[in-house]
């Protein structure tokens, strides 16, 4: 999984009835992109993540 600054991080519901969870990822902490990376959710608060197999990163789109 390798992200950069601005991406989305998407955490997918593992229950039924419960929500995805989207993030936009503030600060690449690994190398090269890798976990783990700072977030920052929906409603303003932050934290440090390492995404497992129900989370997928969708990528910002690049304006030329």
């Amino acid at each position: 999984m390798q992200a950069t600054k601005g991406d989305r991080l998407v955490q997918h519901g593992r229950v039924v009835g419960e929500h995805d969870k989207v993030a936009e990822i503030v600060e690449v902490m690994g190398e090269k992109g890798a976990p783990p990376y700072r977030v920052r959710f929906e409603d303003g608060h932050e934290a440090v993540c390492s995404p497992g197999p129900d989370s997928e990163i969708r990528h910002r789109e690049i304006q030329l």
